[in-house]
């Protein structure tokens, strides 16, 4: 006699998640930069304060980062530590 135990669903992950390269289809927080970059989020505050790092804008008081900015800084960091 079979045991009529079923497999969990599979969990769906978010369609928007695999746009604009793997990243959310969404501005991004900074929360989201330090998780993405595995860096304490006191850490992407420097950068923006610095001018290193992706750009990012404001929104009122708060910070947001554009996927497509990320990308293309990711972008420039390879492509300037490949000609280095």
């Amino acid at each position: 006699m079979e045991d009529s135990v079923s497999a969990p669903a599979p969990v769906q992950e978010d369609p928007r998640a695999t746009l604009r390269g793997g990243l959310p289809d969404r501005y991004l927080t900074a929360d989201d930069i330090a998780e993405i970059f595995e860096v304490p989020k006191e850490t992407v505050y420097q950068w923006r304060k610095k001018r290193v790092g992706p750009p990012g804008f404001r929104i009122g008081k708060y910070i947001r980062y554009d996927p497509a900015d990320v990308r293309a800084y990711v972008t420039s960091r390879k492509n300037a530590d490949r000609g280095a």
